[in-house]
Order: structure tokens, then C-alpha cells, then sequence
């Protein structure tokens, strides 16, 4: 069960009981969706809401190449397919790119739905492991190479990072092309928070022309245009082969929604949608800093300022990550808690994430900083009552 989830009961009882619960568990922004998105499905001219094309309307993935070809990346319309999300877009990818009993390699900690999506496809994740006191960039080339098995056929990652806000280096990407290409592998990056970087500069895995044979994106816009209730994702590949085989999945699980699909070109249609989307990267940028103020007065919590996305994995002072988050939920004494999402359903390898926790943040600055009030309070209260975190 995914670990952003799996307590929810918990917190609804909680709020059953007349508690304020701050969400930092989930990445669900409260920044509005653009009005310009939503005009678009309120406006919508339809007599029947019937199935779109099953690799998506015409419109939409012309908005997608559009968007695309802002950031630099020229492609063809047959080189995208709109999927039910970014979480279908990574399913039909590990599909596509792998038989049953493969493996995939990926840096942890990870995306706990790539555990899920693994098991859907039959494919064995091998874990990358990375530290939060290398800020969960790539250990060298040696220690990724030696998990290249005759059974590995990609390497997945996320970038800018879910659930580390890590922005992978040029010279990172760079390897990684490197391994693709020796050991004939797929690159399948999830590139869904491309917009949020605050440190260094996003290249995206199409930016690699040798790569052209070998590179998977996907993608989401529920974060960027605030949406993730839209289910609009999509896989790009310059490989024919694999946009080929992705049509079929396409075609098994029949469209993607309309309606959103929609949405989506009308907001790419706009002339402010440039606009629109500095402004919410520039809101998180300022809640990155206002939450690195406040973790920096708690004692015995541990991380490092994340350079892109909307996350940040906390080292906690505590035995159990989980044990004090449903703690925070069930035993906290006041009119509000805090829920955060307990760190070992991040990584692949036991043992590994039982004193972190990830926290997303989502919520406005002032909420954010009544949160990490919360949480002071707290860890502060947890310490007395439950074992303490191992020296």
C-alpha cells in the first residue's frame, strides 16, 4: 500500500473527531487551477461526451508539442500519446519496455506508485540507493553499473525528484545516457515537475539526440496547472517502435478523458499560460524557503533544501517514522495535527527511510508555518512517550 495513502483512515477519523488536519502527506496543491483551463471544460461544445482518440485528441497533443516546443524539444505529433494520467504514462512505458521477470533499475528513494505500477507489469525493481547527506544525487558510476544484469532493460527516474526535489547535473544525465546506450537500455524519465526547479537547470532526457532510440518521457500536467483530479499525462518516445507499442495500450484501455483533454488545449491556447505557470513556480519557490525556516528551528530534524519540485525528505528523531506519524494522528493531544508521509515506503531496500518522512509543501505559507508549529510541538511531546531514535 502506498505510504502517501495508506494512513488516510487514520487522519479521517481524526478530522470525524473535530481535528484540523495539515495535509503534508499528498502532492495536492492548493494553488486554483487556472481559470483558463477550467473555461475551457465549462465552455466545451458538446452534444455527446464521447470517447476521444485513443492516443487523445488532436487538440491536446497538439498542446503538448506545443509545450514541448517551448522548452526546445521539437517533436511530431505520432511522438506523443495522451494518457489517464502520468501514472498510466509510466504503466505503459514499463510495458512497453519490458517482458515479465525483467528488471528496472531505480535511484531510491522513489515514487512509491512505481512499486505498484512494477507489479501491474511484472517487472522487478532494482534499487539505486541515495543519501539525503549527498542531497540523493547519483552515487558514482561503479555502484550503478555492477546492478546491469542480462535481465535489466531501463532505468527509471524522476527529475526534478518525487519525493527528494533533487535536479539531476548535467554530467548525472550524462551517465546515464552513457549506461543507456553500453548496455542497450531504455531511459524512462518522469519529467512532471519540470517547471519547479529553483537550483541548477532541467534537461530533459529528448535534449540527448544519441538518445533517440533509447529515451521514454513521461508526463502530467497535474501539477503544474494545479490539476490532478484532470488525469491528463502523457508518453513521448522518438522511438517508433515504442509510440507503437503504446498505441496498443492505448487502444486496449480504450481514451483518456475528454473533457479535461479539452481543458488542456485551451489553456495551452491562451496567451498567459506562460504566466501563469511562473507565478505558481515562483509561490513555491517562496514556500521552499518558509518551510527550510521553520524545519531549521525543530530540534533533531535533518534535510537538505530541495532544488526543484515541491518535497523534501526530513530525518526525523525518532525510532519509527511511521509509529510517530500515526501517533500525530491518533494520540496528539489539541485541535490540530499534522500528517506527513513515513519514509520507508520510499525505498526499495529494507531497513532503509525508518526515521524519514516526506513531507510536501502544498499548503500557503501561513499554514505551512502553523504545520511545522505543530510538528515542533510534537516530536517535543512523541520523545517523552516513545523510544528514542538509535546513536
Amino acid at each position: 500500500m502506498s505510504p502517501i495513502r495508506r494512513l488516510v483512515p487514520l487522519a479521517d477519523e481524526a478530522k470525524r473527531k473535530g481535528k484540523k488536519v495539515y495535509h503534508l502527506n499528498i502532492g495536492q496543491p492548493d494553488i486554483p487551477t487556472p481559470k483558463e483551463f477550467l473555461d475551457g471544460v465549462r465552455n466545451a461544445q458538446l452534444e455527446v461526451l464521447a470517447y476521444s482518440p485513443s492516443q487523445g485528441l488532436p487538440a491536446a497533443v497538439e498542446a503538448f508539442r506545443t509545450y514541448y516546443e517551448e522548452w526546445g524539444i521539437a517533436l511530431s505529433p505520432e511522438e506523443i500519446l495522451i494518457t489517464t494520467g502520468g501514472s498510466e504514462a509510466v504503466l505503459f512505458a514499463l510495458n512497453v519496455a519490458c517482458d515479465p521477470g525483467d528488471q528496472v533499475l531505480v535511484p531510491e528513494p522513489f515514487y512509491p506508485n512505481y512499486n505498484g505500477f512494477s507489479r501491474l507489469a511484472e517487472v522487478e525493481l532494482v534499487p539505486i540507493t541515495t543519501s539525503r547527506e549527498e542531497g540523493f544525487h547519483l552515487p558514482p558510476r561503479g555502484e550503478i553499473e555492477r546492478l546491469i544484469s542480462d535481465r535489466t532493460r531501463a532505468i527509471l527516474f524522476s527529475n526534478p525528484g518525487n519525493p527528494t526535489g533533487t535536479v539531476y547535473r548535467g554530467e548525472e544525465l550524462e551517465l546515464l545516457a552513457e549506461l543507456a546506450l553500453k548496455h542497450d537500455l531504455f531511459l524512462i524519465a518522469d519529467e512532471v515537475y519540470r517547471e519547479f526547479v529553483y537550483e541548477g537547470t532541467h534537461r530533459s532526457v529528448l535534449s540527448f539526440p544519441e538518445l533517440s532510440e533509447h529515451a521514454i518521457m513521461v508526463d502530467s500536467i497535474s501539477k503544474r496547472l494545479s490539476a490532478c483530479g484532470a488525469r491528463i499525462g502523457a508518453i513521448v518516445s522518438r522511438n517508433p517502435r515504442v509510440m507503437d507499442a503504446a498505441r496498443r495500450c492505448a487502444m486496449a484501455r480504450l481514451s483518456p478523458p475528454t473533457l479535461e483533454q479539452l481543458g488542456l488545449a485551451a489553456f495551452m491556447g491562451h496567451p498567459r499560460h506562460r504566466e501563469v505557470l511562473e507565478e505558481m513556480v515562483e509561490e513555491y519557490h517562496r514556500r521552499r524557503a518558509v518551510l527550510a525556516q521553520e524545519l531549521a528551528r525543530i530540534p533533531g530534524v535533518s534535510f537538505r533544501v530541495p532544488e526543484g519540485a515541491f518535497y523534501m525528505m526530513l530525518g526525523l528523531p525518532v525510532a519509527d517514522a511511521e509509529a510517530f506519524v500515526r501517533w500525530m494522528l491518533t494520540d496528539f493531544p489539541g485541535e490540530e495535527t499534522v500528517m506527513l508521509a513515513p519514509g520507508e515506503g520510499f525505498y526499495k531496500t529494507p531497513g532503509l527511510g525508518r526515521d524519514e518522512a516526506r513531507i510536501a509543501y502544498v499548503l500557503n505559507e501561513r499554514d505551512l508555518r502553523r504545520a511545522c508549529e505543530v510538528l515542533k510541538q510534537g516530536l517535543e511531546i512523541y520523545q517523552e512517550v516513545a523510544p528514542a531514535a538509535p546513536v
